[in-house]
């Protein structure tokens, strides 16, 4: 019997979901997180949340104003969480932008920039951002750069030519991740604007490619990267499986299944989830490997075996979700499995939060608590997301 089995442990679960959020992952990022000289948010930051470096990433900027604008708008609407959510936008609408009308991946404190990527994530992130200001705020202005930034997201991501290609004519391939990203961008547009026919439209896009390109149930995998025709690639790009990342997809592609009312969706979904938690699941020593190879051949990636605190947080939510749409007992059990390993291993009782890196046998590889990748998003998204699932029942 796990917690998810009983109304009791819902109700514990739901607890330990939110209240963990709300005393514990908010407390250690704020207000210190806040930049009050430059605006926006410092997040790379060590065990203690002392700065480690004053850099920022675009993609936090974004992230961490969304999170903090999200719990505004559907847990309480505290002054101070609105307050701190502007800040990401305020920097975002002096620093983030090139002349180009694209935005910049790295900057430094004051805003100069330093680095800039191909992809458009940087946009993916600050559209969900200003989505949830408009929401937050009534303000149509958001709203309008919202939906901006999805069409350069989509434009750049979607368009041929328009992206210079991570890959020559002698092995072209496309990715998962620009996909999965628009059906969860969608998603919290469609959320935070309203119903348009433009975000289900991309969504049924995404998911209809992934099923059709990056699914294969021939091998019951799904693919990271493919052929522009979904043809397997057999090279190590090619063979590479992203456990966490494809369980994150497949927690959006459920999702969508409810709302839409779509069951082939929720099965599509979840047979993804089991697919990739058979691969990706270390059932000697627990948590999920990052990187596994599609015919368990040696990867060429050295992280390959640790354990990072992202996919653990997908895995948490993509369970849960599975479980609660299908009512199949073993999501229930991975549910309770990934959960108590993940708590156990990356939380950090003396000073809250997670460790973000883990060796394959759960201890710490490092004590960043934030850098350029790990902010205040994929933790406390799991925590905000399954304490308000929790609250339903």
């Amino acid at each position: 019997m796990t917690l998810l089995s009983t109304p009791h442990g819902r109700i514990q679960l739901r607890d330990q979901y939110l209240s963990g959020l709300c005393e514990d992952t908010i407390p250690f990022w704020f207000p210190r997180g806040i930049d009050t000289e430059h605006r926006g948010y410092l997040h790379c930051v060590d065990r203690d949340g002392s700065l480690v470096d004053s850099d920022k990433s675009i993609w936090a900027q974004g992230r961490m104003s969304w999170m903090l604008l999200t719990l505004y708008n559907t847990i309480e609407q505290k002054s101070e969480w609105l307050e701190w959510g502007m800040e990401g936008l305020e920097f975002l609408a002096k620093h983030g932008f090139d002349s180009d009308g694209r935005m910049f991946f790295h900057v430094a404190r004051d805003g100069k920039p330093i680095r800039k990527r191909r992809y458009a994530y940087s946009e993916a992130f600050a559209a969900i951002a200003w989505a949830a200001s408009a929401r937050a705020r009534g303000c149509d202005q958001s709203a309008k750069r919202a939906e901006k930034l999805f069409d350069t997201f989509v434009h750049v991501n979607f368009t041929p030519d328009v992206m210079e290609p991570k890959y020559t004519d002698v092995r072209p391939m496309i990715g998962l991740a620009p996909r999965m990203i628009t059906i969860a961008v969608a998603q919290e547009l469609r959320a935070n604007l309203g119903e348009s026919t433009k975000w289900n439209r991309w969504i049924d896009r995404c998911i209809e490619e992934i099923e059709t390109l990056f699914v294969k149930p021939e091998q019951q995998v799904v693919l990271e990267s493919v052929s522009p025709n979904g043809d397997f690639v057999d090279h190590f790009d090619g063979r590479l499986l992203n456990p966490g990342h494809a369980m994150e997809g497949a927690w959006f592609i459920m999702l969508e299944g409810e709302i839409r009312k779509e069951p082939r969706w929720i099965e599509l979904g979840s047979r993804m989830l089991e697919w990739m938690w058979a691969r990706g699941w270390d059932e000697e020593l627990g948590g999920l490997y990052y990187f596994r190879d599609l015919y368990h051949k040696p990867i060429q990636e050295y992280w390959h075996d640790m354990k990072f605190w992202w996919p653990h947080n997908e895995a948490i939510i993509a369970t849960l979700l599975a479980y609660e749409l299908t009512g199949k007992s073993h999501f229930a059990e991975w549910h309770s499995l990934v959960h108590n390993w993940s708590y156990e291993k990356f939380g950090d009782g003396e000073h809250g939060e997670w460790f973000g890196y883990l060796h394959r046998d759960g201890t710490p590889s490092s004590t960043l608590k934030g850098n350029l990748w790990k902010s205040f998003f994929h933790f406390p998204r799991m925590q905000w997301f399954c304490g308000l699932r929790l609250s339903r029942s």
